[in-house]
């Protein structure tokens, strides 16, 4: 990788475009991804292409452009052009600092990869980031928001030191069982405890996912697959509580759809893309839980392609 890590307060963009390409994971459909170098203050925004009649939709990745939750979160409406398991790919851009950039998609989903998010790390990694003039922005959370779905929550806190993830799962099947962990998000940690995650489901559900229209492209390639008393990928699994980690890798993505990073402390348990689309719309609800704060540079860059850290930030007075 092209990238030390260190830390910058500004805004930051792909120093060049990556392209990554594969199938989806529930869709089974090819797609190509390309991630541009976009403005500041652009966000993240898809571009999607190949839709009927030589159209193109653009989609905002914000929490109000979510259409379904649904075992993977979906954004944009399925009529006028969609995109579909965006999480790995926003996980990946949150987690490495990535403010600004266009993703350009012609297929109705982002490719699974090996069902984390490695592969975007490792693209993102060989072109590097470069600062932006702007400062970057953060939501603070102000006040505690929860949502609730039967026996599983979430919420988000106030935290003064960055984005905090404590995140509790409890499977019936022994070969997950109860995980819990808690995680401070920087570049560094993300690269070195979470991106290589994956995905994981029971072969008990694939039948009836089948039938649902889900897990069409799913394979041991790209899921780690539980039977009813043995992993069944041969390389077993990469880490002891993968199946936690893979769940805040998907929470660091869903939660990115707030638009700027969070500092607050995310808590889970048995949560998923629902409870996490969930926790946002109680989060915007009231203009007093949260507050747009930016951070005061501290010093200006010389060189074009800077690090992927996130500082402790100093805060300007709150914009409404």
């Amino acid at each position: 990788m092209k990238i030390s890590w260190s830390t910058t307060n500004r805004q930051t963009t792909l120093a060049a475009p990556v392209s990554l390409d594969g199938l989806g994971v529930h869709s089974g459909k090819a797609a190509r991804i390309v991630v541009n170098p976009a403005e500041a203050n652009h966000g993240i925004q898809f571009l999607r292409t190949g839709l009927p009649g030589g159209r193109e939709r653009l989609i905002s990745a914000r929490h109000i452009a979510v259409s379904a939750t649904e075992l993977c979160t979906v954004v944009g409406e399925q009529t006028s052009g969609s995109v579909a398991t965006i999480e790995h790919l926003m996980s990946a851009l949150a987690g490495l600092g990535v403010d600004n950039a266009l993703v350009e998609i012609d297929g109705p989903e982002v490719p699974i990869g090996d069902g984390s998010a490695a592969a975007f790390v490792e693209a993102i990694g060989q072109v590097g980031l470069k600062a932006q003039t702007a400062p970057r922005r953060y939501i603070k959370v102000l006040k505690p928001v929860r949502a609730e779905h039967g026996r599983a929550f979430s919420e988000l806190k106030p935290f003064e030191r960055g984005f905090r993830l404590d995140v509790e799962i409890d499977f019936a099947s022994a070969l997950v069982g109860r995980q819990r962990k808690s995680f401070d998000l920087t570049p560094a940690a993300y690269a070195r405890e979470i991106a290589r995650a994956r995905t994981f489901g029971f072969m008990r559900d694939v039948e009836r996912l089948w039938k649902a229209g889900f897990a069409l492209g799913a394979s041991l390639d790209n899921t780690v697959a539980l039977g009813e008393d043995r992993i069944v990928n041969p390389e077993g699994i990469r880490y002891p509580d993968e199946f936690v980690r893979h769940k805040i890798l998907d929470a660091i993505g869903d939660l990115a759809l707030a638009g700027a990073p969070l500092l607050g402390e995310y808590r889970s348990y048995c949560g998923g893309h629902k409870l996490n689309y969930m926790v946002l719309e109680a989060l915007f609800a009231d203009r007093a839980n949260y507050a747009v704060v930016e951070t005061t540079p501290r010093r200006e860059f010389g060189h074009a392609e800077v690090a992927l850290g996130i500082a402790a930030p100093a805060f300007a007075p709150n914009t409404r």
